[in-house]
This record gives structure tokens, sequence and C-alpha cells, in this order.
């Protein structure tokens, strides 16, 4: 007898029908004689409903109230599927965050989880009964509802396994495991039987939907089995683990791609010491996160520095850098929002020689500029412009030979 957390996302629990599909996939692990806690998003579209419900009150709604109403939609799904498994015979219960008391810091719209009280949790496990709790939120120690960022409730699932130690924690969503690339993009991508934490994260981290990055960063820091598979079919998944050191490295894991980029360059800076911490200081107050970020060559004391930031926090970030360029004495901000990154992924890389000149040759091969170039052990990164997404992920797929074996 194991504890068994499973996450289901918001395609697996968009009507009645399905919720009661997932309350047969509980009943399954339950009757398997394990404990069983589930955590759901809200129906597909809630999240996006409630959102433009807010911004047609408001063109900047408060966080705080925010995050209080886009929270809601967690609470519809858990419900049912709790009334669903009672009436199937299978005790059930269903808390909010703030019921469990899944307490984060105080960054509305992105908080971080920073600890679980699972006595309530135990409670009801002890009793045999099968917990549901709502994903994508918590509460900061002020007692304010928070959310944990679109995803958030891979994260949630994540958090719970570690906190109460479980012995996987299942990933249920549309697809049926974490393939090479976007299928609908290669028909031929190659769904993979198990990745590293390191390569799922970079993959996360870099444009593919099939986890949230920092779910992967906890599944990575407490060792828990995060098995990724499909609500609707029995067939496939792929399980997220530690590195296999026996097994043969190939040399790409799978190609990415992000189209939610934007690209700001502040130009003709005085090259100075102090001034970049000057325009990233504002940004990470504001809890914008920046990507990738480059200077360029010193010319008679002036420098030009340009970043990218998510698509959806560009406006945010652009007042803020303007206002900065003022201060600092920048003569222009240029901003772009035409552009993608592209990413190669892969531990194997680490091994292999010539992995970036091939990338580069192949994009040149079909007229592709690259316009930044961002790299790890086990990963490369390119901004292009957008129009081009679709072919670089193609063509670089194609030039390492990810497709299925035949």
């Amino acid at each position: 007898m194991g504890l068994v957390v499973q996450k289901f996302g918001g395609t697996s629990v968009a009507n009645v029908e399905k919720i009661k599909n997932v309350a047969a996939k509980a009943i399954r692990e339950k009757n398997a004689g394990h404990d069983v806690i589930v955590v759901l998003s809200a129906m597909a579209g809630e999240t996006n409903r409630l959102i433009d419900l807010a911004n047609s009150a408001a063109d900047s709604p408060d966080k705080r109230e925010y995050d209080s109403l886009i929270s809601t939609g967690e609470q519809v799904t858990i419900t049912l599927l709790s009334i669903a498994l009672n009436s199937m015979g299978y005790p059930s219960r269903s808390f909010l965050g703030f019921q469990v008391r899944i307490l984060t810091d105080k960054a509305y719209q992105k908080a971080r989880i920073s600890m679980i009280d699972t006595d309530i949790i135990q409670k009801e496990l002890k009793k045999g009964t099968i917990v549901v709790v709502a994903g994508f939120q918590g509460v900061d120690d002020d007692n304010n509802i928070t959310t944990l960022g679109r995803g958030g409730s891979d994260t949630s699932a994540v958090a719970l396994a570690a906190a109460l130690n479980a012995d996987r924690c299942d990933i249920y969503t549309d697809v049926d495991g974490v393939y090479t690339t976007d299928p609908n993009i290669c028909a031929n991508a190659r769904r993979l039987d198990r990745i590293s934490y390191d390569e799922m994260l970079e993959m996360a981290m870099t444009g593919a939907k099939v986890l949230q990055p920092r779910s992967v960063e906890m599944a990575k820091k407490y060792d828990v089995p995060v098995y990724v598979k499909s609500t609707f079919s029995d067939e496939g998944g792929t399980l997220v683990t530690k590195e296999d050191k026996e097994m043969e490295r190939e040399v790409l894991s799978g190609i990415t791609y992000d189209r939610d980029q934007a690209k700001i360059t502040v130009v003709h800076i005085p090259d100075k010491p102090g001034i970049a911490a000057n325009l990233f200081t504002p940004l990470s107050e504001r809890n914008i996160s920046v990507d990738m970020i480059i200077q360029n060559a010193s010319a008679q004391g002036y420098t030009d520095l340009t970043f990218t930031v998510s698509k959806k926090e560009m406006k945010e970030a652009q007042k803020i850098v303007e206002a900065t360029a003022k201060e600092i004495g920048a003569k222009r901000v240029e901003v772009d929002d035409e552009v993608a990154k592209v990413s190669i992924i892969g531990v194997g890389m680490v091994s292999h020689s010539g992995v970036a000149a091939k990338m580069f040759q192949t994009m040149a091969d079909e007229g592709i500029n690259i316009m930044m170039i961002s790299t790890s052990e086990i990963k490369i990164s390119c901004v292009i412009q957008r129009k081009y997404t679709e072919l670089a992920v193609m063509v670089l797929h194609d030039a390492f030979h990810l497709e299925k074996k035949k």
C-alpha cells in the first residue's frame, strides 16, 4: 500500500462526464490498495473566462482581488469530483488551498509555496477518504488567497507529493506523455518513455506545455517520480526521474518553442558599473522574469542591452524600462513582440561536439536569422522571427533525427 497523488488538468475535467472518468481513475488506485490524493485544475477555459472578467472590470485589476477571483474555478471541479466519488460509494472530501493551508509568499499571480500543513489530509487519509485538493492556489500568512501562475496545479500536486512523501505523482493531461517536439507541428514526433529532471526542466522553461517548470524543479529537489499520462487512454506515458547514468545518452531529447516572447532593447546606455543593476532591479521588484540577456560590445563609452520577457508582461516591463532608461541617460527603448524562442535540449550535448554548429547551419540553410543565443550544458536557445517558428522546429527535428523509430 502506497500513497499516490493524481493531478488532472482542465481538459480532463471539462464537464461532468469527464469528471466521472477522473473519479473512475481515482477509484482504480484506491482499489489497488493505495491512499489517493487528487489535485484538480478548473474546467477547460474557465480560468481564461475569469481573467477576461477581471480585465473587463479594470485595465489593471488589483492583484489581490484578481487572485481571489481566478482561484474560484477549482472550487467547482473539486466539489463535483467529491460529489461523484461519494455517490459511487467512495468517501471523499474536497479542500481549497486555504483549508489545507498551502502557505505561500505574497507574490500574487505567481506565488511560491513555502509550506504545506499536512495534518488535515493525513487525518482524512487514515479514515480511508479520497482527498481532493484545489490546485493552482494557496494562502499567504495574512490569509490572502494567492495563485501559483498558469499551470500551477502541477506544482500543487508535486508539492503535496513531496510534503507527504508520496510514492509517485501522476500528471494526467490530454497527451499520453512527453514528446520530442509538438506533434501538432511534427507528425513524426516520438514519445519518450523516460526523461531526466534536468531535461524536462529545460523543456518546460523553453516552451513545452506538458509540465509547469516549477513543478519539475520541485520534483527534482525532493526526488518525486512524476508520470505524465493521458486521461483518455491507458497507453503510453513518460516517467520524469533522475538521470540513469547506466544508459547510453541520446544527443538530444527534444525541440521546444515559445511564442510568448518579447524582445526589449535599451539603446546607447552609458557603459559604467551599476547600470545593469539599475535596469533589472525594478523588474525584479515587480516579479517580472527576464529570460535571455545580451549586451553588445562597448563603443565610445556606450553600449546596447537586449533581453527577453514574457509577452504577457511586455507592456508593464516596457513602462518600467523606459522610466529607468531616462534616469540612466539611455537614448531610447525598442520593443519587438514578433519573436519566438526555439531550443534544443539533451543531456548528451555535453559529450557530443558540433551540436551548436549543426543547429545554426540548419537554420541558416532555411534563411532563418538568429537574433539572440543562450546556452547551458544541456540546452541551446535561439530567438528568431516568430513567423519562422514552425519551420525551425521541423527542420531541426529532422536534422537531429528525432523522429519515431521504425
